[in-house]
């Protein structure tokens, strides 16, 4: 993954963590609509307790999404100053859980599948990922725990703080594929001064988001950062107009999985390059999956026939 990208997803991140990642010290009920038969009318603090129990459910989707393995396109658009297109990257890959970390296997570029001597790597790269964890000493498994843990309490801090730096407006119901969703908006407060370094962003991005009437899930999020933001002393500066949308679906009728991120970037680094992008991933073919599973390289079961 190149630096361009991680740097998206890391704004994506960002900007999601809000829905997804507070806390919720117990579950609580969907709001009800105010009148029967009428259309609901959420006050702010309804809005809070949806959120905080759309969160809650979205840490029950992280903890599920770690028996399944499914694909990823991810493509890479360069524009050039008019907003046009100069050249297209797309890569495919096998996303799985091992051992408790994330990992993608390339399966294609360009829509291609890979050469028989590159998913060879590809697949013996995976399986020496297992066999370390596998044999990983307790002293080594202690220390990435607590450095995993540590990751995910400064995140915890991050949202714990997000929840104080917007305003939010109910903005009715809409239909999406068939299932009715309550609409959110949250814009920075004015004068709201972050206390996380990380947090300085807060005030620079707004956002719009669909939770499912039904779950009580996030369906789709919509970011936009209304001003610039840097980073380091002129070392990277992120414009205004960046967009980012985060879409889920349900599966198996028991998690809500992302479906489809798009990244629209206008970043320039070190003040000498611009970056403009637009970033597409596209997930699909969930399935359960159990990280015991041994992955024999393609030539081994060449031979074995």
């Amino acid at each position: 993954m190149n630096v361009h990208l991680k740097l998206s997803l890391f704004l994506a991140f960002s900007a999601c963590s809000f829905v997804l990642g507070q806390e919720v010290p117990q579950p609580q009920q969907p709001p009800s609509d105010t009148v029967a038969g009428s259309a609901p009318s959420l006050s702010q603090e309804q809005i809070r307790d949806l959120i905080r129990l759309s969160a809650d459910k979205d840490l029950e989707n992280d903890k599920k999404l770690r028996d399944y393995t499914y694909v990823e396109r991810q493509e890479e658009r360069h524009l050039d100053g008019k907003g046009q297109v100069k050249s297209t990257e797309a890569k495919t890959y096998d996303v799985m859980e091992i051992y408790g970390e994330q990992v993608e296997k390339l399966i294609a570029k360009e829509d291609k599948p890979l050469s028989d001597k590159d998913a060879k790597k590809e697949d013996e790269k995976i399986q020496k990922l297992i066999d370390k964890r596998k044999n990983e000493s307790e002293d080594d498994r202690n220390k990435r725990l607590e450095k995993e843990e540590k990751e995910r309490e400064q995140n915890r801090q991050f949202v714990r703080e997000v929840a104080d730096a917007y305003n939010f407006k109910f903005d009715g119901m809409e239909s999406i594929e068939g299932r009715e969703n309550y609409v959110i908006e949250g814009d920075p407060k004015p004068g709201y001064e972050p206390h996380l370094k990380e947090a300085k962003i807060l005030p620079k991005a707004r956002f719009r988001v669909w939770i499912d009437k039904g779950d009580s899930q996030m369906k789709k999020l919509d970011v936009e950062f209304i001003d610039t933001i840097s980073w380091g002393l002129f070392l990277a500066r992120l414009h205004k107009g960046s967009r980012v949308l985060i879409e889920q679906t349900r599966v198996n009728d028991e998690v809500w999985l992302q479906q489809h991120v798009a990244i629209k970037v206008d970043a320039r680094v070190a003040l000498l390059k611009n970056f403009n992008l637009d970033l597409d991933f596209t997930d699909r073919d969930y399935k359960k999956f159990r990280t015991e599973t041994k992955i024999i390289p393609l030539g081994e079961v060449r031979e074995a026939h």
